[in-house]
């Protein structure tokens, strides 16, 4: 078990092209850390620098209180599982797991003890003597998780591990590897573009954007209090409804409708005042819209909604809807579309809700529920 620490890590590769910019994070002792981003955003890079795969264009890494940036992979005491399987084709599952203990001078007993607890875990039992060649992509993959596993390093490095697994088996092992982690204690850094896995798995979660670190908090405090419109709108899933609006006299006035904010919505956004008479970006979750049946007790303002289209998932409704309304793209949080006819918003209801498509509605809005971000720097009022 080690602390990770990575102090303004930066990595730029030939073109000028700067893939990590001065990231500063610290890993604690047996936390599992989660890096989520969008695709390109430097998540695997920085693992990989981790690693050792990776050189280091400046910045200090250190692993248990001690400088690695010079060392190789091999003396880092990390274990990796990569997002392809890299197994040895000619061994069985068996000693594919065990190599790297085998490599150590374990007994043949303790190899053998170690090997069947983690094949229990993994749901490889009846594999054992079986070779890569036999074997399924996601059967692969746990293997290659197990040969991780069975070690005892540092700290693990998980680059999309689940990537290859079938949905069923994805939300198993999900559960299978954060009870492990905790069961170890073991220090994980574990990366992934899943928001599921990321809000299910780790203790904290650091979400990256063109290479720069946007916000680490536990997955509650990224969800309730994101930091920036990108956050915002990457976190959750469906993702944030996001809108231009102008606050006027105590509410956001959009073209054809307004929505009022009630008094305690200074303390969610203590900045809102200073924009009166302005446009400030303001968002909402999917879960905080209501076609028109709030919660017991809820007396919410409504504003009008076209259904576009609607996917049913039993147990609850994901609602495509069009709002009189200028969308803001949280991935590109300059760009504004005006998608005046087009679904610009997305709400989730009960299984229970009649709304159909082509049908207009009475949207319930939770207002007390709003975000707020300035215009110009989409960081959080």
């Amino acid at each position: 078990m080690a602390v990770v620490v990575l102090d303004k890590i930066c990595k730029t590769y030939g073109n000028n092209y700067h893939a990590i910019k001065d990231l500063d994070l610290t890993i604690n002792d047996g936390e599992f850390l989660i890096l989520v981003g969008p695709s390109g955003c430097g998540k695997s890079t920085a693992l990989r620098m981790i690693a050792g795969l990776e050189e280091i264009t400046s910045g200090t890494l250190s692993i248990g209180g001690q400088d690695v940036e010079d060392l190789p992979p091999k003396d880092r005491d990390i274990a990796m599982v990569f997002q392809s399987y890299a197994l040895y084709p000619h061994m069985t599952v068996f000693d594919n797991i065990a190599f790297s203990m085998r490599l150590a001078g374990k007994s043949k007993a303790e190899r053998t003890r170690r090997v069947h607890e983690i094949a229990k875990v993994l749901q490889l039992e009846m594999l054992l003597d079986s070779k890569p060649a036999q074997l399924s992509g996601g059967q692969r993959q746990r293997v290659a998780m197990g040969r991780a596993m069975v070690r005892e390093p540092a700290a693990f490095l998980m680059d999309e591990p689940l990537s290859n697994l079938d949905a069923k088996l994805r939300v198993q092992m999900r559960a299978e590897i954060a009870n492990l982690q905790r069961q170890l204690g073991v220090t994980t850094i574990y990366v992934t573009h899943d928001q599921t896995e990321a809000l299910t798995m780790g203790d904290r979660v650091a979400v990256l954007k063109g290479g720069v670190l946007q916000q680490v908090d536990t997955p509650k405090a990224l969800y309730n209090r994101p930091v920036n419109a990108f956050v915002a709108g990457f976190i959750g899933s469906p993702s944030m409804n996001l809108f231009e609006g102008r606050v006027e006299g105590g509410s956001i006035q959009l073209p054809s409708f307004s929505i009022p904010l009630p008094a305690n919505v200074l303390e969610r956004a203590p900045g809102l005042p200073a924009f009166e008479g302005k446009t400030v970006v303001f968002g909402i979750r999917p879960e905080d819209l209501y076609d028109s049946r709030p919660p017991s007790g809820g007396i919410y303002p409504t504003i009008p909604a076209l259904v576009k289209s609607i996917e049913e998932l039993g147990s609850e409704l994901i609602v495509h809807l069009n709002l009189d309304a200028v969308r803001v793209d949280s991935g590109d949080p300059d760009a504004v579309e005006d998608l005046t006819g087009a679904a610009n918003a997305v709400g989730r209801f009960e299984a229970a809700s009649t709304v159909r498509a082509g049908e207009r509605i009475d949207l319930a809005v939770d207002p007390a529920k709003l975000h707020f971000f300035d215009p110009q720097t989409h960081i959080a009022l």
